[in-house]
């Protein structure tokens, strides 16, 4: 079953890792591509995003005008850092991925909609 695991934090932790020392987020670093490369047998995409200032959100208005925006959601106070899609055999697959991820932050599992099963 395909799986997309979202990779969440808070935006404080975010402008904190700004600060840390250059030797602690590399060593972070390490470890999250050492945890891609464990796995890499299930990997099949994924990507880091570039910081939530980069983001631009088109929301739809009154009769489903586009508004365009810079920034990520305003009302969030999570962003998605990065996205892999998995291939396991099922969701606790998925689910012992998430909780082995060492990147801090939450990890969101969503399954993929198969629409050519059936």
């Amino acid at each position: 079953m395909k799986y997309v695991l979202l990779f969440v934090n808070s935006l404080e932790p975010g402008k904190r890792w700004q600060d840390i020392p250059e030797d602690l987020r590399n060593e972070t670093y390490r470890r999250v591509f050492q945890w891609f490369e464990d796995h890499g047998s299930v990997m099949l995409e994924g990507s880091e995003l570039q910081g939530a200032d980069t983001a631009t959100t088109v929301r739809f208005g009154q009769n489903q005008q586009p508004i365009v925006t810079d920034g990520p959601f305003i009302e969030a106070s999570e962003i998605v850092g990065g996205y892999s899609l998995v291939e396991v055999e099922d969701f606790d697959a998925a689910l012992a991925l998430a909780k082995s991820w060492p990147g801090g932050g939450a990890v969101e599992i969503r399954p993929i909609v198969d629409h050519s099963a059936g």
